[in-house]
């Protein structure tokens, strides 16, 4: 049974990034950029207590994306894999989601680094990065172990 899901931002992420060309595969490989969070006011109580967290999840809404595929070519690869076993854009639903770490908050604003989210991105969620409930053990990760060799970052982490 299919049904309608409605999610409205409740706040606009800005960045450097003002196209896709120039931007990591992950924030953490480029940790000096910054980016800002402007939560909109009637969500900004949502905020109490986020200063003890490090690290959060930003949820996002690919807003520019506007093909949805099953399969998709990771720019790590030559061969095309299935959508849900990459990190692309055209997606069914067009969510993304980024670990950032938070720098700042100030009267509504977080600031954060580890940047990999394009500018004037809707945002629909937040949530801490807990390692306690975030980070696992003995993980597989697919066809990406191939790029990973001795636990080595891949030459191309820039888009």
């Amino acid at each position: 049974m299919e049904k309608e899901i409605k999610l409205k931002p409740i706040g606009i992420i800005h960045t450097p990034y003002k196209e896709p060309k120039g931007i990591p595969i992950q924030g953490r490989f480029e940790k000096g950029i910054r980016g800002t969070i402007r939560l909109f006011p009637e969500y900004q109580a949502g905020l109490k207590d986020i200063e003890g967290f490090s690290h959060l999840i930003l949820i996002y809404y690919f807003n520019r994306s506007k093909e949805a595929n099953l399969m998709g070519k990771p720019f790590l690869e030559d061969q095309k894999h299935g959508i849900f076993t990459i990190r692309s854009p055209h997606r069914p639903n067009h969510i993304g989601f980024s670990i950032v770490k938070l720098e700042t908050v100030k009267e509504g604003i977080l600031t954060f680094s580890e940047v990999d989210i394009l500018d004037n991105t809707p945002l629909l969620d937040i949530k801490p990065y807990v390692s306690y409930f975030d980070s696992r053990e003995n993980v597989k990760n697919g066809w990406l172990n191939k790029h990973f060799k001795d636990g080595k970052i891949p030459k191309q982490t820039i888009l």
